[in-house]
C-alpha cells in the first residue's frame, strides 16, 4: 500500500512546495531536512490540517483529497503527535491515555491499553496526574493516545525536538519499540540524523519545499555525501541481537562473525532486532589484529569503497563478517601508509563508548 501525495501550495512570495510522489506505507519514513524546507507543511497536507487547493491525496484505495472531494482528519484515523504532549491536565494519566480509545468503535479497534502501556512501559504511571509526569513521560503518553484509536497511519511532527538530550536518550528505546511492534505505518518530521538512523526504514531528503530522493536507510547510509553526514559527520547502523551478560558484565550484540561487546545495565536477553550506532570517527582500522590495546571491539571487515570526503580525510566503507556496512573516518595519510584498498581485508576497532551514545 502507497499513499499518493501530489501538492502545490505557496506561502508569500518565499516558499512554495510542490510535491509529487508515492511513499511506501511500511515501517518508519522520516521527512529529513533543514528547517524551514516544508516537512512540518507536507505532514499538514497529509494528515488535512492544511487544505491545498487542486491536490491529490490517495491512502491505498481511499482518497482523502481530490477535485472537490475532501475527507476531513478526524474521518482520515490518523494518529497526530506534536512536539508538545498537548495532554489535557484536568484529566488523570490514564484517561488521557484512553481518551480516544473510548471513543472508537470496538470493531475499528486493533490496539488495546494492556500491550501499549507494555510497549511504553507506562503500566506503573496510569494513577498519576499529568503534572507529576516528566516531560519524556508525557510524551510517551501522548504516543499511546495515540496509537489507542487504533489509526491506519501515525504521523510525528519532531515528538523528541522539545525535550533535553537526557530525556531524548530515555525515550529513543520506547519510540524503536512502537515503531516495531505496532504495525501502524509512520511518517515522521525530524532534523537529526541521529534520529533518523535509530528510527527509520527510509528518508526522504526535502530542500526547498521540493523532495529531492526517497531512499532506504541502509542507500542512504552508504553515501559519502548522504545530507545526514552533513553536521554530525558519517555514521554506520548496525543490525542485531543483545545477548545476555558475560560474568563481566558486557554483553555481546551481533553474530559469531561480527560480535561486538557492549556495556549494558540492562540484563537479560531480547530477541528482537536492535540497531547500533557507531560514529565513522569512533573507528580505526589496523592490518593486524592488535592484542596489546584497551580497545575490546575488533572486527575482522573487508574493505569495499574509500571516498574523499574533506580535507586530509577519508570515508572507509568496509563490510562486516555478516555483510553489514561500516564506516571509518581516517586520515589521507593513514590510508597511504597502510596502503589500503578495496578488497583487503582489515581490522576495525571501535570504541565501546560510541556504542553507548
Amino acid at each position: 500500500m502507497t499513499l499518493h501525495i501530489q501538492a502545490l501550495l505557496r506561502h508569500g512570495d518565499d516558499f512554495q512546495l510542490q510535491v509529487d510522489t508515492e511513499l511506501p506505507l511500511q515501517g518508519v519514513t522520516a521527512l529529513f531536512g533543514r528547517s524551514g524546507c516544508g516537512k512540518t507543511t507536507l505532514l499538514r497536507i497529509i494528515a488535512g490540517l492544511e487544505r491545498v487547493p487542486g491536490a491529490t491525496l490517495r491512502f491505498g484505495e481511499q482518497i482523502w483529497q481530490q477535485g472537490r472531494s475532501f475527507v476531513p482528519l478526524h474521518r482520515r484515523r490518523i494518529g497526530l503527535v506534536f512536539q508538545e504532549d498537548s495532554l489535557l491536565p484536568h484529566l488523570s494519566a490514564r484517561d488521557n491515555l484512553l481518551y480516544g480509545y473510548r471513543r472508537t468503535p470496538a470493531a475499528l479497534r486493533r490496539l488495546h491499553p494492556p500491550e501499549v502501556c507494555a510497549m511504553l512501559d507506562i503500566e506503573g504511571l496510569l494513577e498519576r496526574r499529568i503534572d507529576q509526569l516528566s516531560g519524556g513521560q508525557r510524551q510517551r503518553f501522548a504516543l499511546g493516545r495515540a496509537l489507542l484509536i487504533s489509526p491506519q497511519l501515525l504521523l510525528l511532527d519532531e515528538p523528541l525536538s522539545a525535550l533535553d538530550t537526557q530525556t531524548k536518550r530515555e525515550i529513543m528505546p520506547f519510540l524503536s519499540c512502537m515503531a516495531a511492534q505496532s504495525g501502524v505505518p509512520i511518517i515522521m518530521v525530524t532534523h537529526a540524523p541521529d534520529e533518523v538512523e535509530r528510527l527509520a526504514d527510509r528518508i526522504v531528503f526535502m530542500r526547498d519545499g521540493r523532495i529531492e530522493c526517497i531512499e532506504s536507510l541502509g542507500a542512504a547510509l552508504a553515501r559519502h555525501d548522504s545530507p545526514l553526514f552533513a553536521d554530525e559527520g558519517a555514521a554506520s547502523v548496525l543490525h542485531g541481537v543483545l545477548g545476555e551478560a558475560a560474568a563481566d558484565g558486557l554483553r555481546p550484540f551481533g553474530p559469531a562473525e561480527a560480535r561486538l561487546w557492549l556495556s549494558a545495565a540492562a540484563s537479560g536477553a531480547d530477541t528482537r532486532p536492535q540497531r547500533l550506532q557507531i560514529r565513522a570517527q569512533d573507528v580505526s582500522l589496523a592490518l593486524d589484529d592488535p592484542q596489546r590495546i584497551s580497545i575490546q571491539n575488533h572486527l575482522k571487515v573487508t574493505i569495499e569503497r574509500i571516498d574523499p570526503i574533506k580535507l586530509q580525510h577519508v570515508l572507509v566503507a568496509c563490510r562486516t563478517g555478516d555483510g553489514q556496512l561500516l564506516l571509518a573516518e581516517i586520515t589521507r595519510r593513514a590510508t597511504q601508509q597502510l596502503q589500503l584498498a578495496p578488497g583487503q581485508s582489515v581490522f576495525a576497532l571501535i570504541k565501546s563508548v560510541a556504542l553507548l551514545e
